[in-house]
């Protein structure tokens, strides 16, 4: 009993460390894609009964320790080809051929005939653990031979079963049980590793749709984050030179030009600098400067201004340049007044508003254009903050940029 007790053990543990070899592998080799979950799933799903066939084969020669002793022989050398073939796959990903045909002929095939032959099998009961073992190499070959091989391999194993239960004078019953055991297992495995490779096709397949859907959502924000940027900057310039209203030669200008045709150069080339790192004030000041050079002259201030986001500073530099060029377009002062504080609710948050005295609009009539919609009022959105619009015929307009909504 002490030596059954032994094998007891080494099966559990076989199976106990294979599990453990096996979650190990999937923490550092990821989540791996469809196919490799399916193969994970069904190594696991097969050592788990083959575990089972090991066990009922330690307790059957267990009860009948003294009277056949070749038996421990035969559940080590399964044990053994058990461990061979799990092993290598649990390392591998997936079975080696070679393992399973091993598995086959000497688990399926041989071992029954030797335990009759030289082992002193004279009873069905006797025989029945080692003729079970057929049922699980026939289950890993379903999954893991070609088509052909797997029929040679079932004809195999019911030839056998059907000539080694003759031979211990087996019912008909229990033939026919342990036949249709080895059938059913190799169908529904078959089964089994067919559906978890549709499914895991089908996730693939879904992940690469959701993958390349993300790029074309970058990419396309990308290029309306360009589009944005050359409105207000590059537009913008070629606009007001266009009307004539500047002198071109002005060092103010020049400037502002070469520092666009730099950002045109740098956009081209697809190595544009980021500038998100600039506290909220000095992206403010830039935006200013970036009008000014085109003769609007702002009157700033600058009260308590909190740390924001680089994103957030950003997007309020960008919209509130936008609304400065819209003051300079189209209120017809060539002033406005920017204010940038702290929120007061106390939630860390900023407020700028842009103000200019010209006659102002009605909102009802009027339409946004790409300008406001898309480089104020989007912009800010995009970063949880909100941009508002006050005006009516003659009052002037005033843009409030506010973060967090």
């Amino acid at each position: 009993m002490p030596a059954a007790m032994i094998m007891g053990g080494v099966v559990l543990s076989v199976a106990f460390v294979s599990i453990r070899r096996l979650r190990a592998l999937r923490r550092t080799s990821g989540v791996g894609s469809g196919l490799q979950r399916a193969q994970s799933f069904m190594i696991l799903t097969t050592l788990l009964y083959r575990a089972s066939h090991l066990t009922v084969g330690v307790l059957a020669v267990a009860q009948r320790r003294h009277d056949l002793p070749l038996q421990y022989a035969g559940i080590a050398v399964a044990l053994a080809l058990s461990a061979l073939s799990y092993g290598a796959a649990l390392r591998r990903g997936w079975f080696d051929r070679r393992h399973v045909w091993a598995d086959v002929l000497v688990t399926g095939c041989v071992l029954p005939f030797v335990l009759i032959t030289w082992g002193g099998v004279r009873e069905p009961a006797l025989l029945g653990w080692a003729m079970l073992l057929g049922g699980s190499a026939s289950a890993v070959a379903a999954i893991a031979l070609e088509r052909f091989h797997v029929l040679a391999v079932v004809a195999l194993l019911v030839v056998s079963h059907l000539i080694g239960y003759r031979m211990v004078g087996a019912s008909p019953a229990v033939l026919g049980g342990h036949v249709n055991s080895l059938l059913s297992s190799a169908v529904m495995t078959w089964v089994m590793w067919w559906y978890l490779r549709r499914q895991g096709r089908l996730l693939d397949d879904a992940n690469a749709r959701a993958l390349a859907a993300e790029a074309h959502k970058a990419r396309y924000a990308e290029r309306l984050e360009h589009h944005r940027a050359l409105h207000d900057t590059v537009l913008a310039t070629l606009t007001t030179l266009a009307a004539g209203g500047i002198d071109a030669n002005a060092p103010q200008v020049r400037a502002r030009c070469a520092r666009e045709a730099a950002y045109l150069r740098r956009l081209i080339q697809q190595t544009a600098d980021e500038v998100h790192h600039r506290e909220i004030g000095e992206a403010l000041e830039e935006a200013v400067g970036s009008v000014e050079s085109l003769q609007l002259r702002v009157t700033a201030q600058y009260h308590d201004l909190p740390k924001v986001p680089p994103e957030v500073a950003a997007a309020f530099a960008d919209a509130a340049r936008e609304a400065l060029n819209n003051v300079r377009r189209h209120a017809g002062t060539g002033h406005a007044y920017l204010t940038a504080t702290g929120d007061t609710d106390g939630r860390g948050g900023a407020v700028v508003t842009v103000v200019d005295r010209g006659p102002g609009f009605d909102p009802e009539r009027h339409v946004p254009g790409l300008g406001l919609r898309g480089s104020v009022r989007d912009r800010m959105a995009e970063v949880g903050g909100l941009a508002t619009v006050d005006t009516a015929p003659g009052e002037g307009v005033r843009v409030e940029l506010r973060w967090p909504r």
